[in-house]
Formats: structure tokens, sequence, C-alpha cells
């Protein structure tokens, strides 16, 4: 049976689920950011390429 009253640790665990999600979604975004970066050094290159050839 559970016990009656407050639920234990329940801030704690709401706060750290935040704080991770906040983290996760952090490297998300970089990771994104990283492939745009990426993404548009190919296409000049590419771009660069076509026009020397």
């Amino acid at each position: 049976m559970p016990k009656k009253g407050k639920e234990k640790n329940t801030k704690n665990k709401a706060k750290h689920t935040k704080l991770m999600n906040r983290k996760l979604n952090k490297k998300r975004e970089e990771k994104l950011a990283r492939q745009q970066r990426l993404k548009e050094l190919v296409k000049k290159h590419n771009e660069l390429n076509n026009e020397e050839s």
C-alpha cells in the first residue's frame, strides 16, 4: 500500500527533468546548427568548383 501524505522528492525530480531537457535541447540545437553550417560550406564549395570548370 502506498504511504499517505506528501509525495517524496517530486520537486527535485521535476527540477532535474527540466534541467536535463534543457541540456538535451541545447545539444540538439548545436547539432542542427553544425549540420547547417556544413551544408552551407559544401554548397559554396560546389558552386566554386562549378564556376572553375
